[in-house]
């Protein structure tokens, strides 16, 4: 009699070879909800949202751009910096004086001011040669304060206080203006820059990045070049800082020096730090709660401003958004060090178990 051949099913993933190692899902059914996250939300939040929050969509998806990059450089390479901000700046700027001075149309002048601004990353990343942990950042805080004085100062190309106006973005003879038309714009840019670094981390780039982070002086002794590593960090952590600039130069119309600040810098830390550290979709987590935390703190000044209990001005309950952003980092860091990511991998992790636990 012919035996029958049994089925075994697998009750975990077990890899064969080092592509399925590298790939990003394990399973074709965590592409399939990928490829539906996406699909609802190009056709869905740009239609269904009053124009107030497609403004804080976009808001956040700049902010993740950015944050992605700085998330390269401290949380993937170990690097710290209090310039992310200032390049921030960069970006925008550099972008407003290509489209006014040279008449470089947006998709031109966008990546041409990332450019820039990772050229200029680079040059601030040099002391990471020698500098590491307080006295690095202590050098990128006085590269924040340069380029701040930079902006300011130098009239003649940044006009100072008075800032630039940028022409709306125009795309074969089509004008780019509108929230919603920035929406899809935006977040087009966030899952092609997303996509470039999640695949930037799974290279021998992401690997090197890695090594040095855990411990930089094994890294030299396996054949890493730390200081060309190092440097290749700041400048795609600066790109990402420039590309995310000058998307808000040209979403915003106009810019001045006064958003570019320290507090814009720390704002960044702490996106990566609550969204998690080394974690690319923690990047995105953390601009999604702490642009949510400052609505929630906006909101709640104009409560309290309504009843009576602060002045008209507001600046009685300043103090309370440093307040909150310092309470969200210690708690995160005493509770989950490892951020909001964290947090999602283990909701998934239930999902996927239940209702069994084992």
């Amino acid at each position: 009699m012919m035996s029958k051949k049994r089925q075994f099913h697998p009750c975990g993933n077990y890899r064969e070879n080092y592509e399925q190692e590298l790939s990003i899902f394990e399973t074709d059914f965590g592409r399939l909800w990928l490829g539906i996250g996406i699909l609802l939300l190009f056709a869905v939040v740009p239609w269904s949202f009053s124009p107030y929050m497609i403004y804080i969509f976009n808001t956040i998806g700049i902010a993740a751009i950015a944050v992605i990059g700085l998330n390269i450089l401290i949380g993937f390479t170990g690097q710290i910096s209090l310039g992310h901000g200032a390049f921030f700046g960069v970006g925008a700027y550099a972008a407003a004086i290509l489209a006014t001075t040279l008449d470089c149309p947006f998709y031109l002048s966008i990546p041409a001011a990332a450019m820039i601004t990772a050229m200029i990353g680079m040059v601030f990343g040099m002391p990471s040669v020698r500098l590491k942990g307080l006295y690095l950042t202590i050098a990128t805080l006085a590269g924040q304060f340069i380029i701040e004085y930079i902006l300011l100062r130098w009239e003649s190309l940044t006009r100072g206080t008075m800032g630039i106006i940028l022409p709306a973005p125009g795309f074969f003879g089509l004008e780019l203006t509108g929230d919603r038309v920035f929406f899809y714009l935006i977040f087009t840019c966030l899952v092609f820059m997303t996509w470039i670094a999640v695949n930037l981390i799974r290279s021998k780039f992401g690997r090197a990045f890695i090594a040095i982070r855990d411990n930089d002086r094994a890294a030299e002794g396996m054949g890493i070049p730390i200081f060309r590593y190092k440097l290749l960090a700041f400048a795609i952590s600066s790109f990402y800082a420039g590309f995310a600039g000058a998307l808000y130069a040209y979403y915003n119309v106009s810019i001045t020096t006064e958003p570019f600040t320290l507090s814009l810098s720390v704002e960044y830390i702490a996106m990566v730090i609550i969204g998690g550290m080394g974690n690319i979709t923690g990047s995105i987590f953390g601009a999604v709660f702490i642009t949510g935390l400052n609505e929630i703190l906006r909101w709640l000044t104009e409560m309290l401003m309504n009843m009576g209990v602060v002045g008209s001005s507001g600046l009685n309950f300043a103090p309370l958004r440093e307040f909150a952003f310092g309470l969200a980092i210690v708690l995160f860091i005493l509770f989950e060090p490892r951020g909001l990511a964290e947090v999602w991998r283990i909701v998934r992790s239930n999902f996927r178990l239940w209702p069994f636990s084992y």
